[in-house]
């Protein structure tokens, strides 16, 4: 396929609905013109004609087989012209790069999942392969935490999430107002009543960096094994092919190597907070 031959090519897709999901951060519901087929974990190009491009992780369940979902926080040229996409509107999409989570080696383990802010993202892809999987799931938890309660991503999506069965599910925020009736505190706060087998379970982080240092250094702590703690590493994937280097950890690229990693990988490296 061309696509496959030339990387650098986005395929022509339409808008299909915008959803506001924070004051900063809106997901785009889109269509491409050719199919798009994405492991979860697995990074997109979203191109804006005449603007320029940036890297999401889909938040749809791979698997929606014709359209796709991104959730974009607004942070600058690109995004900003995002957030202004409505219905009808034509965008370019390159992809999928990069190595998703081995969600075939997850079988019959016990699985903490945490995410922090913007991490909500590609873990909502994350949760709902999962759910596509429960049957073959020892046990599944998600902790999240964000700054305020208005932003919480997917707020409706997670109190249906709570009422699922197979599935222990607890949320926090930093500063909490009167609408909030949940613990306040940073995410590391809700991780004590997780119980489960730490040393054979698997954990998943994805948020800010600080937060994922910190929630990183507490699994350990909870005594998870380096090899099981498994890091979604979103540096600046600009090119998404390992050409332009601005996604370089030590010897690896993110958009190549990553943007999933093992703990152990890259433990020793000393900018993957940065």
């Amino acid at each position: 396929m061309e696509r496959i031959n030339n990387p650098y090519r986005p395929i022509e897709a339409e808008v299909l609905k915008v959803i506001t999901e924070t004051p900063t951060i809106k997901t785009i519901h889109f269509k491409p013109k050719e199919p798009i087929r994405f492991a979860t974990g697995q990074f997109v190009e979203i191109t804006i004609p005449g603007v320029g491009e940036a890297p999401f992780t889909p938040s749809s369940p791979p698997s929606e087989k014709e359209t796709m979902q991104v959730s974009v926080m607004k942070v600058g040229k690109v995004t900003d012209k995002i957030h202004e996409l409505k219905k009808g509107d034509a965008i370019g999409v390159r992809g999928p790069f990069g190595n998703g989570y081995p969600v075939d080696e997850f079988k019959g383990k016990e699985i903490l999942v945490v995410g922090g802010g913007c991490g909500f993202a590609p873990l909502r892809s994350l949760m709902y392969e999962f759910f596509d999987r429960s049957g073959q799931l020892k046990k599944l938890f998600f902790r999240g935490g964000c700054k305020t309660p208005k932003e919480l991503v997917y707020h409706d999506e997670t109190k249906e999430w709570a009422k699922r069965k197979d599935l222990n599910l607890k949320l926090t925020v930093d500063a909490a107002d009167s609408s909030w009736k949940g613990n306040v505190g940073v995410v590391t706060t809700i991780l004590d009543d997780v119980k489960m087998d730490y040393k054979k379970g698997i954990g998943v982080v994805c948020g800010p960096p600080i937060m994922m240092k910190f929630a990183t250094k507490k699994l350990l702590h909870m005594g998870f094994k380096e090899d099981n703690i498994y890091l979604s590493m979103e540096k600046n994937m600009s090119c998404g092919i390992g050409k332009c280097g601005h996604c370089r950890l030590g010897t690896y690229y993110a958009c190549k190597d990553g943007p999933v990693f093992k703990y152990s990988e890259i433990k020793k490296l000393p900018e993957i907070w940065d």
